[in-house]
């Protein structure tokens, strides 16, 4: 993961609570301590990147995280500015004037149809994996530049397993729709603009043809940047639960049928071995054995390189803490 300088991406996801933004962000300042200028950035609506390096995140800026020697910068995505420059992709601007000439032939109606269809009204409720689909399309435009052209390692903490399987099909269903859309305003432009010619009335060139084709573009290179082994790798990070592991099986699959990358499985917070009298923890540790023995007997996960991560006795904050961790795991 640490070798070569050709950029790549990792994305981790998996259940609620197992421990995922712990894992980016300990991934992150891993690549950052091995001279590698690293992004990591939080595409879960309920973000807890901050927290993980104790520093604030927020804004949806790039921000460097302090106490790493090389380059790290972290970013929280806001949800809704996400949603707002979706719709406002879709938008098609209507005419005043038009409108009263459409008026005055009883066509008023009709008129307003035309003049406010938007994209995002047709999705008044965006789809789920939108807000992340449109994250990382704009972390990708931000890495075109020169700016940030000598970021090598980004990595993503996603939202948890649902989100994220719906995320992974989004750039499909995105591009369809915007086609469809794309399609339908032409045929609109083209009829409103016979009337015009005929009524006299001249207009600039609306813009929301190329704005909707520059989000179906980003689109499609999130949707290449999925399938693209060379240089993305989903990891699944999970507890040893049944239900845990069980979840990860599913999500392992639907990935694997979806021709994305997916190598390794962290499993997070097991018990290390106690010399101590504790019945608990030793009830608690079996149990996560036979936990991990059905790992090696599941048909999905078995073929994944398996990474396990021990609990720690401190809370993984702040980036002595995300080292330490890391030291553990990314090994």
């Amino acid at each position: 993961m640490i070798s070569g300088t050709q950029r790549k991406y990792f994305m981790l996801g998996g259940k609620g609570g197992v421990g995922k933004t712990s894992c980016a962000a300990s991934l992150a300042v891993k690549f950052a301590s091995n001279d590698h200028p690293t992004i990591v950035v939080s595409t879960d609506p309920a973000h807890s990147l901050s927290d993980s390096f104790d520093q604030d995140l927020t804004g949806g800026t790039f921000v460097p995280v302090q106490g790493v020697d090389s380059p790290l910068f972290a970013l929280e995505i806001n949800p809704e500015t996400t949603r707002e420059e979706f719709r406002a992709a879709g938008q098609n601007r209507s005419n005043s004037d038009m409108k009263d000439i459409m008026s005055s032939m009883g066509l008023g109606a009709i008129a307003d149809q035309l003049g406010n269809l938007k994209l995002g009204e047709l999705l008044d409720t965006p789809p789920p994996g939108l807000d992340e689909a449109i994250a990382i399309s704009k972390v990708m435009q931000f890495l075109e530049s020169e700016k940030y052209d000598r970021f090598t390692r980004i990595v993503f903490d996603t939202a948890p397993t649902g989100h994220t399987l719906r995320l992974l099909s989004l750039p499909d269903f995105l591009d369809a729709s915007i086609g469809k859309m794309m399609k339908l305003k032409k045929k609109i432009s083209s009829a409103t603009s016979a009337i015009k010619s005929v009524f006299g009335k001249d207009d600039k060139p609306q813009d929301s043809n190329d704005k909707l084709e520059k989000l179906r573009e980003r689109m499609a290179k999130v949707r290449d940047l999925f399938h693209d082994s060379e240089v993305m790798e989903f990891v699944i990070v999970t507890i040893p639960t049944v239900m845990a592991i069980n979840e990860s099986s599913r999500l392992c699959a639907s990935l694997k049928k979806g021709s994305v990358p997916v190598r390794r499985l962290i499993v997070n917070q097991i018990i290390p071995p106690s010399a101590s009298d504790c019945k608990f923890c030793a009830m608690r540790r079996k149990d996560q054995m036979r936990v991990l023995e059905l790992i090696q007997k599941d048909p999905e996960l078995s073929t994944l390189i398996s990474v396990q991560a021990p609990l720690v006795d401190v809370e993984v904050r702040g980036v002595p803490a995300l080292k330490f961790m890391g030291d553990l795991i990314w090994r």
